[in-house]
Parts: structure tokens; sequence; C-alpha cells
């Protein structure tokens, strides 16, 4: 008797556990973000300034737990010629999957979008946090997503890797 309410026991344990884990990957640390000039749609210009693009139907989220928890959607009515010609294009990004709550970021389409030339990816900012980019794909619809990657320099801090010259200098916390 003792062996089957142990057993009760544990498996009510792991059960709660796993529940509790989902719980927190998918939903508890995401934050609705607003645009407030720092998280507005902006690209890099050819010459290296950063510029707020025209856009509607923001949508954001984001997290503190880690540095590319971010997603956003949004509509832009310029036209794919006029940003390929004025912004610093992006090459070698994927998207990374979404909360499935946040449904207006499918991973995939934005993924094939980007293979087939239906959508173009453009820097918003190198090194966002050291290692970290944002970058902004444009389908050709005026549909647009923004999320974080890993750049180069991320890659190698994060695998042990030296830093090659071409990385800025890693900010150091503490005392």
């Amino acid at each position: 008797m003792t062996g089957k309410i142990l057993t009760i026991v544990i498996a009510v344990s792991a059960l709660i556990a796993g529940v509790a884990m989902y719980y927190l990957q998918v939903y508890a640390y995401y934050d609705t973000v607003t645009p407030n000039g720092v998280d507005d749609v902006q690209l890099t210009t050819l010459s290296g300034t950063r510029e707020t693009i025209l856009y509607e139907d923001f949508q954001a989220i984001d997290s503190e737990s880690s540095p590319i928890r971010f997603r956003a959607c949004f509509t832009t009515q310029t036209p794919l010629s006029t940003l390929t010609s004025t912004y610093e294009q992006y090459l070698g990004s994927s998207p990374r999957n979404a909360p499935s709550w946040f449904e207006c970021f499918d991973a995939d389409t934005i993924g094939q979008d980007i293979d087939n030339g239906r959508a173009l990816v453009f820097t918003s900012q190198r090194n966002l946090e050291f290692g970290i980019d944002r970058v902004v794909a444009i389908a050709e619809d005026g549909r647009g997503y923004i999320w974080h990657e890993i750049n180069d320099c991320g890659d190698k801090a994060y695998d042990g890797s030296p830093l090659g010259e071409d990385c800025p200098e890693r900010e150091t916390g503490g005392n």
C-alpha cells in the first residue's frame, strides 16, 4: 500500500512540475511591448545611421529572461524597392519560433518567404547587446517582422572561440 501511495505522489509531482515548466517557458516571462522610440521599427541606412520607417499595426512581445526572445509584427506601405535602395540588408538570418499564442509571427512562413525571395531582411541594430543583432524582415505585401539574431561575435563568445578584432568590446558586469 505504501508503494502505491509513493508512486501516486511521485507521478502527481512530476505532472505538476511538467505543467509548471511548460507554463513558465511559453507564457510567464513574456511581456507586451509598445513602441517607445527604442522598440520602433528602425532600419540601418546604407550610411550607418538608424531611421524609423513608417509602420502600422505594431504588435510585439519580449522577455528579460533571454536576449533573443523579442518578436514583433507590423505592416508598412513602404515598397521593398525603396527599402533596398536605402537600408542595409542582413544576410544569413532565420527567424526563431515564437510562442503559438503570438499568432502574427509564424517563423516557418517567414523563413519560406525569405528563402523564396518574397521577403527581405534588413539590419535594424547591430550589437543591440553584445552578440545580438535586431533584424527586420519585410515581405512584398508589406507585412513585417522583427526578431533578434545571434551574430558571429555572439556565436564565438557562446562557444568559447576567440573573438575576432571586428567584435566590439564585451561589457562585463560586477565589481
